[in-house]
């Protein structure tokens, strides 16, 4: 018979397998993604597959960049990226910006009717995202936007539910004392918002920049639908053109391709960390 201690051990050891076994299943993808783009061309497709390439090609990563012919067309990635880069900077602002202030209505001023709104605007979550396609899309041709990178940015500067309603918890959870004190100073409901309730708000609102840039730079359906000029593409629609640029995709210099889309969300990932899990567990979310 195994003693308190040894279950606890064995319970311990059994968890940490089973994590590790996991974690194993869920890298092997990204491994297998990272070997690939450096394997020669005539490597990727080989059976059995092949772990670990007989030439290693750094160079992929540089023709991921400049792929193309003269005859078809070279695809512009950098500029690409560059579009991407643009997008989640408009989209982050304007998502902060606008949920911030949203947020702070309904979680720290009182006035008649904000119940009732605040379960409205939580009831648009329910509404599938497929359905608004077809009218938003009117709406931005009859603007003039189609073509343009406005129908992609400008929604966020009026907010969302999911955003509101996370910011919303982690600023009723923000001590009252602390506003009442300022607008004891003379402080306005704003300056209360600026001084007291953003300085305290940054792990909140580094969940809202890091969920509002997963989003921007991973959308593929929205430049689909709005972008018309290939210039205008973000990186999403660019590694759709790996694919459409020959009959036979390069598959090396796709993993090379989709490794260097994919490397400013684990940077972002690891550089907001502490504050990402920290917004996270202070606003109530599991």
């Amino acid at each position: 018979m195994l003693s308190k201690q040894q279950k606890i051990l064995l319970t311990k050891a059994l968890q940490l397998g089973a994590l590790l076994v996991l974690a194993f299943l869920f890298a092997l993808p990204l491994v297998w993604m990272v070997v690939t783009s450096l394997k020669p061309l005539d490597e990727t497709m080989t059976s059995p597959p092949k772990w670990i390439p007989d030439k290693i090609q750094v160079s992929n990563y540089s023709d991921a960049v400049t792929y193309g012919s003269k005859e078809l067309g070279y695809i512009p990635f950098l500029r690409y990226a560059q579009n991407s880069v643009l997008l989640a900077i408009l989209c982050i602002t304007g998502s902060v910006i606008s949920n911030s202030l949203v947020g702070y209505a309904f979680g720290c001023l009182e006035w008649k009717g904000k119940r009732w709104l605040f379960a409205l605007t939580l009831a648009t979550m329910m509404v599938p995202g497929p359905i608004l396609i077809v009218p938003l899309y009117k709406l931005f041709r009859d603007f003039g936007w189609i073509g343009t990178f406005r129908p992609l940015w400008v929604p966020t500067f009026f907010g969302s539910a999911f955003n509101i309603f996370l910011l919303r918890q982690f600023f009723m959870a923000i001590p009252k004392e602390l506003s009442e004190a300022a607008v004891l100073d003379g402080a306005s409901p704003f300056g209360v918002f600026l001084k007291v309730i953003i300085p305290l708000a940054k792990p909140a609102l580094t969940v809202v920049a890091v969920f509002t840039f997963l989003w921007s730079w991973n959308d593929f359906l929205g430049p689909l639908l709005y972008l018309t000029d290939q210039r205008n593409f973000t990186v999403s629609l660019g590694l759709q053109a790996f694919q459409n640029q020959h009959t036979g995709t390069p598959w090396n210099l796709l993993m090379a391709a989709s490794l260097m889309v994919i490397a400013p969300v684990i940077v972002v990932y690891f550089v907001a960390q502490k504050a990402f899990v920290q917004g996270i567990s202070t606003t109530g979310l599991k």
